[in-house]
């Protein structure tokens, strides 16, 4: 009997020992995802009737990176070139959607250039603010290198 006991309860210790083991991963991961700054919690769902996807957006200069909420990988899930992203339409959370994602956040769809490639973003409205901005100053001939 105390043969199971002790089983049991090294089986308990390796189990949460591999639970912390992950929760510091995710921590470091998104320290390092978020130490350059210009990040953004913000939810993603593919167009027509995706499900939502909680993670992190990344301003770069000339594109928007997004990245799980719970992934190991430091490279971007998706890559949207700020020029070929367009603002489709904004709207409140709905209230089926509010238990996913948090109420008082705002959705925007936006069109990613090619057709069908539309994705609708959930983010707080200060983070709505700073997208739109982010979205509309690109840098002075930035769009040079298209025409070459």
């Amino acid at each position: 009997m105390s043969g199971t006991l002790d089983s049991l309860i090294w089986l308990l210790v390796a189990v949460l020992l591999l639970l912390v083991l992950a929760a510091s991963a995710i921590a470091v991961r998104r320290y390092l995802l978020e130490r350059g700054g210009g990040t953004i919690e913000c939810a993603l769902r593919s167009l027509p009737g995706g499900s939502w996807r909680h993670g992190v957006a990344s301003y770069h200069r000339d594109e928007l990176h997004w990245f799980r909420a719970l992934g190991v990988r430091l490279r971007p899930t998706l890559k949207f070139t700020r020029r070929s992203l367009a603002v489709v339409s904004r709207r409140q959370v709905s209230a089926s959607e509010a238990g996913v994602l948090g109420s008082g956040r705002a959705v925007v769809e936006i069109s990613a250039g090619s057709p069908g490639s539309g994705v609708e973003l959930a983010m707080t409205t200060e983070a709505l603010t700073g997208f739109l901005a982010w979205l509309e100053a690109s840098p002075p001939s930035s769009h040079l290198e298209d025409i070459a």
